[in-house]
């Protein structure tokens, strides 16, 4: 049965003791506590005897080491050694300094805050990047100078992963759009009587943009994203740091392959994607306007031309650049987690994303002013 908290006062040889009995817990505890206080607080030499107590709990051990005047002396505590382990915890505890209050919400301090900051992350982004490329080309001087020493291996079958392994993706994705973009324009140019048209509205579209920008973004999805989390895994298991021991620079053993491995696909992944498209575009013409193959790819070949499939293709070059050079240095950024290997892995695919974009809109407007 509970027993409430009690103590008596006793004096003997050894001096003044105060034998506590009963349950001294936060439910039985009762006024006990503040009685103790009041009786301890002439008596600085006061010994506490907890041997005769019931139950014994964290808010007990508090009351008595406050009775005591917060005082951490074990030969003033007479008990058990389980009770006197409880009781060191919780002086321990009342030792430690407070929880720094928190401060009070500032909006607009907060907001140029965060703007300061960001600036700074910015500014050192861009050192990075910096920093980055011209490694970069140093590794490419290095290899143009001396081709022997290129891992032709390694870029071969980063190239077959990377480039060749994405074929089927690419040629049904732009066989999709390129059907879509032709049902699209019969359907509009219809209402004018002008659905033949449709066939140059298909050929400028897949030759011009939709080609690489299609490839473009799925190389961001997949190549990016892979090179990334590649090279941040090694980071993370101190393999790239082995390689600087061992005199192995990581940018000739793991960035230049990957960066001519991408290179050397594109073009080809570009090309199947005109193809495809065109495919798609020829199956919508054949099947909803009624009109021969061969009187589709004789207005490919009268009203578009090759103008628009070289506008294409110089964009494959610097898309794979980007890409390949995004997904390798956010997996240089990583750092010892896997929280930072997927928020690393999750910006190259997005960085790759938008700079692919951004890329196509600079040409688009490049090639505006140049009238071509």
């Amino acid at each position: 049965m509970p027993q409430a908290a009690d103590f008596r006062i006793e004096t003997s040889e050894a001096g003044v003791v105060a034998v506590l009995t009963g349950d001294w817990t936060a439910v039985e505890m009762g006024r006990a506590a503040q009685r103790l206080g009041k009786a301890l607080a002439d008596k600085e030499t006061c010994k506490v005897d907890l041997s005769q107590t019931g139950r014994f709990d964290t808010s007990g051990a508090y009351e008595v080491h406050r009775a005591l005047g917060g005082a951490t002396d074990d030969s003033r505590i007479l008990a058990p050694p389980e009770i006197q382990r409880l009781f060191k915890m919780v002086a321990d505890a009342s030792k430690a300094e407070p929880a720094a209050r928190r401060r009070r919400s500032r909006p607009f301090y907060d907001l140029f805050d965060r703007i300061g900051r960001g600036v700074v992350d910015f500014g050192a982004s861009l050192a990075d990047l910096i920093i980055f490329n011209g490694h970069l080309w140093v590794a490419i001087g290095r290899a143009m100078a001396n081709p022997r020493k290129i891992r032709w291996i390694a870029v071969f079958s980063l190239a077959e992963r990377a480039g060749l392994d994405a074929l089927p993706i690419v040629a049904t994705t732009t066989f999709f759009i390129g059907s879509v973009v032709g049902l699209l324009g019969a359907n509009l140019l219809r209402q004018f009587g002008a659905q033949v048209f449709a066939v140059e509205l298909i050929g400028i579209s897949v030759l011009r943009e939709f080609n690489v920008l299609i490839t473009a973004l799925l190389l961001a999805g997949r190549s990016a994203s892979s090179f990334a989390a590649e090279i941040g895994s090694m980071k993370m298991n101190q393999e790239i740091d082995a390689m600087r021991v061992l005199g192995v620079d990581p940018f000739d053993a793991l960035i230049f392959p990957r960066f001519l491995a991408l290179l050397m696909t594109i073009p080809l992944l570009v090309f199947v994607a005109t193809l495809a498209g065109l495919a798609g575009g020829l199956l919508v013409t054949v099947t909803v306007l009624n009109l021969s193959p061969t009187v589709f790819f004789q207005r490919l070949v009268d009203n578009v031309g090759l103008t628009h499939f070289w506008v294409g293709m110089s964009k494959a070059p610097v898309m794979a650049v980007v890409i390949a050079a995004i997904g390798c240095k956010q997996g240089l950024d990583v750092g010892g987690d896997v929280e930072s290997l997927g928020r690393h892995v999750t910006s190259a695919v997005v960085q790759a994303i938008f700079s692919a974009i951004l890329i196509d809109a600079v040409f688009a407007l490049i090639y505006m002013k140049l009238n071509v």
